[in-house]
Order: structure tokens, then C-alpha cells, then sequence
């Protein structure tokens, strides 16, 4: 402001002292002492821990956090790193400024933290030190690890996991929902059933917390029992062996349900046939005749459990002979629709008879005169549901469509060649009379699972899929195959990592 209206301005400088001990030229401070005789008369990190000894689970790969808490943390992580200073005693203090590691061998034993601190030393003069702390690993099994290592067969919570239907699509999908999201980590067993899955458990809570996951990914209904093992009447110890039982609602994506007059009244006088298109923790109906949809939660499925009419495995395959546009497209919920009139034929008497249908559906916006859709046909089904007879003068219609369809032979043989692989968990197989599983019929029903994976992107937005290390493209099978049969695009695909021979590095 001064040099604006032109007047004179002194410029300050700032003035220097000698050091009362060493006599060289400083900065003036409180204490008349330059900084490197202030630490040698003053050391901050005196008191403070500079050696620690720490307890590691090298099963479960989690810290000793005193007196039984067991922390799970990888090396150089930013909980480890909060771990480590935790650890330390007398830090209150001194002010931590800035904590970081310091490499050392990962099979030292040895991890090194590098702390700055600061504190207040003499006549209000605050000085900054850094300092390394070293911890000392010692291998300790945690009571979890110890108790499975003694007896692997020693479990404390079952969770039996069931769905009446039958085919395995649903744990397909659960499975590589698991996979992801590292659910089954603290799993000591795993073991495939007829109807669904048992997971082992060391822990109650890691039982309850497994059970919370599923409820969040479909709808279920649960119950838990528990039997007394042991009793120490001294010390008045029960120890109890928790069984979880989970049912999954048995409603599967791509099911033809005929709602009962209550629940249809309910809903808005939805339907009553209507198809479901997705299954969460919410079941997703929609009314393929008026695009009408409606969430069903797991409480309110649960109150009015419903019973599907027909299911994925009596689709019929049609051709489309026509397509009359009825709407433009829409979307319900997270997925896109077009109404449409399609007079359509089964492929089965294509050639033979001039049996042709008009019905309309949702599928408009993917249909095209020529393509193949699959559908139920009611024309020539015998249905005995209770709750279809409820209807008097329904108009049933002779087909309802589902999806589209693709040539199977161009998708086996695509299939034999694919980029990319899904994981599986380690399971064993029951192999008790009631618990054996048909291995050609699992075979079947998971390639037909890939299909709907390839088909479906919102399905493959929940599971990680990975490149296949040894894929070679095949330039015969990309000639032969249809330009419309659904593919997985390369930039969904996760690179699988894995430790080298060599032990030096990660290998993809």
C-alpha cells in the first residue's frame, strides 16, 4: 500500500545471535541455543519405547491387539501402521507429527516404524526429533486357529444353507457373490449338499455375521438351534455347537408366477401372471402384458410365500415372425423394456403345422422378425396351480415370452474357447446317499449358468470374472460363430494374480 501512493518504506531485516554454547550465528529463540546443541542437551525420545514385542497368528495372519482381541492386517497397511503406534507406551508425551515404515526382509521378523515427534523443551522452544521404533514378531496361534489346527473336524457354528428347487442356478450366483466379497474367509469347512451348501464355522459371531451377508444378497428366512457339548460346573463354562438354518426363497429369476388374489389386490391388482426378472435381498416381479413391476422384499415374501407356476426349465423355443411395436422404450427399475404385439411360432413345429401366436410382451425393444426367443408355452401345458383356478374368466394367453434366445451350438462351441473363468470355493463333496450330487447334470447346469452370465450384465456387475492365462482365440470358431451371440467384453475381465516359483515377485 505504501509503495502504491509513493512513500518511503523501511525495509526490516531480521537480526542474528550467537549461540551461548557453540558461538556460531542463529535465528534468536527463547533458550539462546542453536538446534544441534539444544538435542545434545535435550533428548525428546528419552522414556519413549524404542523395542516392542508383538504376537502374530501366522494361520489367519492377524496381530495380538492385549489382551484377546486378534487384528487382521496386512504389511506396510495403514492398520497395521495405527497397530504398531497403539502399541507404543508413553506417547502422550510428546506431539506425533508423522509415522512411517521402514523396509525390512518380510521374513525378518522384524518390522521397523520411523516416527517424528515434538515436543516443548526449555523456555517454551519446540523441538522436532524422529526416531525409529522396532517390533519384534513372535508366531502365537490364535484360540480359533489353535482349536482347528487340534481338530479340523472341530466346528462351533453350521450354517446349512438351502433352497427347494431343482437346480443349482442360486448357488451358482451366491457363490461367486461369496467369492468376491471374501464372505467365507474364516470358513473352516465347506461342504457341497443336495439341496445347497454347509459352512463351518470356529466362531458364533462369524456364523451370525455370514448369515447377515446372505440376507443381504437374497431373501431368506433363518432360524438357529444350539446343543450343549461340555459343562464345567467350577467354573460354570456351557460350550454350545450353533446350527444355523437358512432357507432361500425358492423363486428364481425367469420363474412364471400366478399371484394369489390377495397378494395381486395388495400389489395394485398386479398381474396376476407375472414374470420375475431379478432376486436380491428383493424379489422383482414384473407384468410382461402392461410393463407393471412391484419389489417384493424378503418380510413380505415371507408373509405370502409364493409358488412358481413354471419354471426355467420347461422354456420353449419360438421363432419371431412379426414384431408390432406397441410402446416406445422404457425402463423399469434398472433394466429397459418395449411393449410389443409378435405373432411367433415353436421351433419345434416350424415346417411341420400352421400353428402360429400372437401375444404380446415386453421384449420389444430386442426382438426382431427372424430371432429366436424363448417362452412358456401355456397353449399346450398342463398346469395345476391352485391359485390359477381362483381366476374365474381369466384370459390365459397362449404364450408368454422370457428372453431371447441364441444358437446353443455356436454357444458350446464358443463355450469350449472362452477368455475369461470364474473361481470356485474349496468345497467338499457329501458323498452320503442323500447328499450325492449327479456330476453330468452340475456340468450342464453351470454351462447354462456361463450363458446367462454372458448374457447379462447387471448379473456379472456382482462377481469377478478373470482372463484365462492359456486363451488362444480360435480363428475357426470366430468365422462360424453368429455376430449376435452375447460376448464378455475384455475390459470386465480381472487379471488373476498369483505368487512365482521364484518367490520374488507376483505373476499374472
Amino acid at each position: 500500500m505504501a509503495e502504491e501512493v509513493g512513500m518511503f518504506r523501511v525495509q526490516q531485516t531480521m537480526g542474528s545471535v550467537l549461540c551461548c554454547r557453540c558461538g556460531i550465528p542463529m535465528a534468536p529463540n527463547a533458550a539462546n541455543m542453536c538446534v544441534r546443541c539444544l538435542r545434545s542437551e535435550v533428548d525428546i525420545t528419552e522414556g519413549l519405547q524404542k523395542h516392542v514385542i508383538i504376537m502374530y497368528c501366522p494361520e489367519c495372519e492377524s496381530y495380538l491387539q492385549p489382551p484377546k482381541t486378534w487384528i487382521k492386517a496386512q504389511l506396510e497397511s495403514k492398520e497395521l501402521l495405527a497397530f504398531c503406534i497403539k502399541r507404543l507406551k508413553n506417547l502422550s508425551k510428546v506431539k506425533l507429527v508423522q509415522a512411517d515404515f521402514v523396509w525390512t526382509e518380510p521374513h525378518s521378523k522384524r518390522i521397523k516404524v520411523k516416527l517424528r515427534v515434538q515436543k516443548e523443551v526449555l523456555n517454551g522452544v519446540v523441538l522436532e526429533q524422529a526416531y525409529e521404533v522396532e517390533y519384534v514378531v513372535q508366531d502365537l496361534m490364535c484360540e480359533s486357529c489353535s482349536r482347528v489346527q487340534a481338530n479340523p473336524d472341530q466346528w462351533v457354528a453350521s450354517v446349512q444353507l438351502r433352497q427347494h428347487v431343482s437346480h443349482r442356478r442360486t448357488f451358482f450366483y451366491l457363490e461367486q457373490v461369496i467369492l468376491k466379497h471374501d464372505a467365507a474367509a474364516r470358513a473352516i469347512k465347506i461342504k457341497q449338499m443336495d439341496h445347497g451348501i454347509d459352512f463351518f464355522f470356529s466362531n458364533r459371531s462369524h456364523g451370525v455375521k455370514f448369515v447377515d451377508f446372505i440376507g443381504k444378497v437374497s431373501p431368506i428366512k433363518s432360524r438357529h438351534d444350539k446343543q450343549l457339548v461340555s459343562h464345567d460346573t467350577k467354573s460354570n463354562n456351557y460350550n454350545y455347537k450353533y446350527t444355523f438354518s437358512v432357507e432361500i426363497c425358492p423363486i428364481c429369476r425367469e420363474d412364471l408366477i400366478c399371484l394369489p388374489p390377495k397378494v395381486a389386490n395388495s400389489l395394485g391388482n398386479l398381474g396376476p401372471l407375472v414374470l420375475c426378472t431379478k432376486v436380491t435381498n428383493s424379489i422383482v416381479l414384473l407384468d410382461p402384458f402392461t410393463l407393471r413391476y412391484t419389489f417384493l422384499d424378503a418380510e413380505q415374501y415371507w408373509r405370502a410365500p409364493l409358488k412358481a407356476l413354471l419354471t426355467s426349465r420347461q422354456l420353449v423355443e419360438y421363432i419371431v415372425l412379426d414384431v408390432e411395436p406397441v410402446s416406445s422404450e422404457v425402463n423399469v427399475g434398472s433394466s429397459k423394456y418395449g411393449l410389443a404385439d409378435f405373432q411367433v411360432a415353436r421351433m419345434s413345429d416350424f415346417g411341420r403345422n400352421d400353428n402360429i401366436f400372437t401375444v404380446r410382451a415386453h421384449l420389444g425393444h430386442l426382438l426382431n422378425p427372424g430371432d429366436r426367443a424363448l417362452g412358456y408355452d401355456l397353449y399346450g401345458a398342463n398346469s395345476n396351480d391352485s391359485e390359477l383356478d381362483k381366476y374365474k374368466g381369466l384370459n390365459i394367453p397362449e404364450v408368454i415370452l422370457v428372453k431371447k434366445s441364441y444358437d446353443e451350438e455356436q454357444r458350446r462351441r464358443r463355450g469350449k474357447n472362452r477368455q475369461w473363468k470364474l473361481k470356485s470355493l474349496n468345497m467338499e463333496v457329501d458323498d452320503t446317499a442323500r447328499g450325492r450330487v449327479d456330476e453330468e447334470k452340475l456340468i450342464e447346469e453351470f454351462e447354462k449358468f456361463t450363458f446367462d452370465v454372458e448374457e447379462d450384465k447387471e448379473l456379472r456387475s456382482n462377481m469377478s470374472l478373470y482372463k484365462k492365462k492359456d486363451y488362444q482365440p480360435s480363428d475357426t470358431a470366430s468365422m462360424t460363430d453368429g455376430e449376435d451371440v452375447p460376448l464378455v467384453p475384455l475390459e470386465e475381465l480381472l487379471e488373476e494374480l498369483g505368487l512365482s516359483e521364484d518367490g520374488e515377485g507376483m505373476s499374472e
